[in-house]
């Protein structure tokens, strides 16, 4: 029989599961199913694993956010961050959508979103294991073994996507001991609706990042189109609003301490399952390296754009995810540091590998990949580190030509044959890149960007550095900074690809075209495919070694586990979870050593706003603050309207925009942020610490009532 997620499959791994934390897969939730109703949960936890039902049925992504449909009329709900790029790209100067904010009142005033932008609206998920490492594909290692799962792969896809208007996609679960196929309606036709100013939406800016007590207002909506028969279409003014099956009812009751609540969405990815060496690796050097070039690469941006309006609006989408990103990577290490995290990660692990070694079948299956999948780690980790600044050297517009000429050599083989990523499918995705760069591309910017990390590439050894890359762009030993100046400032003359015009016409190129062509970067691009071709394929060598030496890893965990009663849910990799908890604050060991309450509410906004930068609250917002101007939203005990909560959620990056629910199914608000102390649950779960950031129902409406004026959306949404 199929294994789906529309019809219960529960995983057999596992037969007792504990729910403290756990970003649970929908068929798992049975084997949560009397923590959630101990929890509050009034619906039957078997509805939720019915993808196409309610509420799961109502929840969408937008292909790196999570976010929820609130009306019949294809209306989405998510958070301000997650439409930010769309913001920005409507935005020039003398029409500051990021500083004022943007509401159509009408469907004919909603903006096209920025290009690319995708809601993908799940139908099926089926569990394909036994087709993607079929008995011949087990029996491969190496780069042949990858090649195999990438043949299995897209020959399940292809079929999938016969399926007009779809979009289907292979994961793997557990380091690739299992894998899923997830099949989703690809809506094309994505436009901007309502985005709150910045001085809501982005209130306390980075300051306030991963911070409580938060004062954010991070909403937003887009609007679904599609043709008029119902299909996925590209824009087109004959398109008509998505009418989805379901959608989720506004809360009427607000929420308080203690209720029941949890997140539905798409986290990005976790850590938890990952051996001790990689612990090591990613905080005594990966991220202390990204923290330190994270900070100069926002220094260099704001120098550079300092007095021209259209280049900050150009590289504002950016700076905020670098801001998030370098923010979130300080707060892992801080946490990291002085804890015992690695010694406890060190002891399980041996605690693991004593468990295989005390039993001859146990030691005979697993053993000998216990011990492989340490030095292949170890040896991936270490070119990871030499090639650091490598990636970071490439000027934008050269990675732009290697990606041009990549997809035209793969264009001259058949379809099914192209590498994964180079298909007829993705051709959308690269035809968005090429208009978008039009709107997040300044020269000037990238070449100061480039030059501070080719500095520390070139400072490298020959036999450090990447010997294409050298001959291709010029380096050479003991170059000099005005040396490398010059090189830049020549490949860069030497280029026409920052003409949108000249970059949309290589899309349709053929190999010889670009072979023929003296721009620079397209002749940089050209020298240096033979030899990253090479390299790719030694990498891939050793990642068909890691996949096989990992699963097997996987699944001696899990036994381990299992013999232990305890559940194994998979590390986040961007696909629909489910987490529950409470509202809850914290009244022990918070940085600042004082209680955190459980709610925010609009009176303290007045105290933090400067009326300049991050803290630029809106006039009329702080007029209706200061009259009490509440309505219907005020809270009873709170005396005002609730802006924020914090809620016992196991959430990550990916779930931002993430509908959070009450115990009737009911949107109660939108999940944004964690606290900076609890963010290294990414890696190592802290059930006392960890809290997930909201924004409150009350609040979006009040906002959007008695501030912004949106009441045909307030209506449209049944909240009037």
């Amino acid at each position: 029989m199929k294994k789906t997620l529309l019809t219960l499959a529960v995983l057999s791994t596992a037969p007792v599961a504990y729910a403290d934390e756990g970003m649970w897969m929908p068929q798992q939730l049975p084997q949560v199913a009397k923590q959630l109703k101990a929890a509050g949960l009034q619906l039957d936890p078997k509805n939720l694993t019915k993808l196409t039902e309610f509420p799961m049925g109502a929840i969408v992504s937008l292909g790196g956010c999570s976010a929820s449909f609130v009306s019949p009329q294809g209306l989405v709900a998510t958070n301000h961050h997650c439409i930010y790029g769309s913001v920005a790209y409507n935005s020039k100067p003398g029409r500051d959508l990021l500083a004022n904010g943007f509401l159509a009142n009408t469907l004919e005033e909603e903006l096209p979103a920025q290009p690319g932008s995708r809601i993908f609206v799940t139908k099926e998920v089926n569990n394909v294991t036994d087709k993607i490492i079929d008995k011949d594909t087990a029996k491969l290692t190496g780069k042949k073994r990858v090649d195999a799962i990438e043949k299995n792969s897209k020959a399940l896809v292809s079929a999938c996507e016969k399926d007009e208007g779809h979009r289907c996609n292979v994961y793997p679960y557990y380091g690739g001991l299992e894998f899923y196929m997830i099949k989703q309606m690809e809506i094309r036709d994505v436009r901007l609706v309502h985005a709150p100013a910045e001085g809501v939406g982005k209130f306390g800016g980075d300051t306030d990042n991963w911070m409580w007590p938060r004062h954010t207002g991070d909403y937003g909506f887009y609007r679904a189109y599609v043709s008029k028969d119902g299909k996925a279409a590209d824009y087109s003014k004959d398109n008509v609003p998505y009418v989805p099956k379901h959608f989720l009812k506004l809360a009427k009751d607000g929420l308080k301490e203690g209720d029941f609540v949890m997140v539905l969405g798409y986290p990005g990815r976790t850590n938890r399952h990952r051996l001790p060496s990689e612990v090591a690796y990613t905080f005594d050097w990966n991220y202390p390296a990204f923290v330190k070039s994270s900070g100069e690469t926002l220094a260099i941006i704001a120098k550079e754009t300092a007095g021209n309006d259209d280049a900050r609006l150009k590289y504002a989408s950016q700076v905020a995810g670098i801001n998030n990103y370098y923010k979130n990577r300080q707060g892992m290490l801080d946490s990291y540091a002085g804890s015992d995290f690695l010694a406890r990660k060190t002891k399980e692990h041996e605690e693991l590998k004593a468990w295989v070694n005390s039993n001859p079948e146990r030691a005979k299956q697993f053993g000998e990949d216990l011990v492989q999948v340490e030095k292949l780690i170890a040896a991936r980790d270490a070119q990871s580190k030499q090639e650091f600044y490598l990636g970071s050297s490439f000027p934008r517009l050269l990675g732009t030509a290697r990606t041009l000429y990549r997809l035209a050599n793969e264009r001259v083989k058949p379809d099914a044959e192209r590498k994964a990523g180079f298909q007829e499918r993705d051709l959308p995705r690269f035809k968005a890149g090429v208009e978008s760069l039009e709107r997040s591309y300044v020269e000037s910017v990238d070449k100061a960007l480039v030059l501070n990390n080719l500095k520390k590439y070139a400072a490298q050894s020959k036999a450090e550095r990447n010997a294409d890359f050298d001959a291709a762009i010029g380096i050479s030993d003991n170059m000099s900074e005005a040396d490398l100046k010059a090189l830049l400032d020549k490949i860069y003359a030497g280029s026409k690809l920052a003409d949108k015009a000249a970059r949309t016409a290589w899309l349709a190129a053929k190999p010889a075209d670009f072979k023929a062509s003296d721009d620079s970067f397209i002749k940089a691009a050209v020298a240096m495919y033979d030899g990253f071709m090479k390299r790719e394929a030694e990498d891939e060598e050793l990642a068909g070694k890691i996949q096989q030496a990992y699963a097997n890893y996987m699944k001696a965990k899990i036994a381990y586990m299992t013999s232990k009663g305890q559940a194994v849910y998979p590390d986040a990799n961007s696909t629909l979870r489910v987490t529950f908890g409470k509202v809850a604050g914290r009244d022990h060991g918070t940085a600042d050593g004082l209680a955190w309450s459980a709610f925010t509410t609009v009176n303290g906004i007045p105290p933090k706003a400067t009326g300049k930068g991050e803290f630029n609250a809106p006039a009329a917002q702080l007029a209706a603050i200061k009259a009490k101007d509440f309505g219907k939203y005020v809270d009873p005990h709170l005396k005002a309207v609730p802006l924020a909560y914090l809620a016992t959620l196991d959430i990550t990056g990916g779930n931002s925009g993430s509908a959070a629910l009450n115990a009737k199914g009911e949107f109660i608000g939108l999940a944004f942020d964690g606290t900076l102390d609890s963010i290294i649950s990414d890696w190592d779960f802290n059930k006392a610490k960890t809290r997930s950031i909201q924004v409150d129902l009350r609040y979006m409406l009040w906002q959007m009532k008695h501030v912004d004026k949106a009441d045909k959306l307030i209506k449209e949404m049944g909240a009037e």
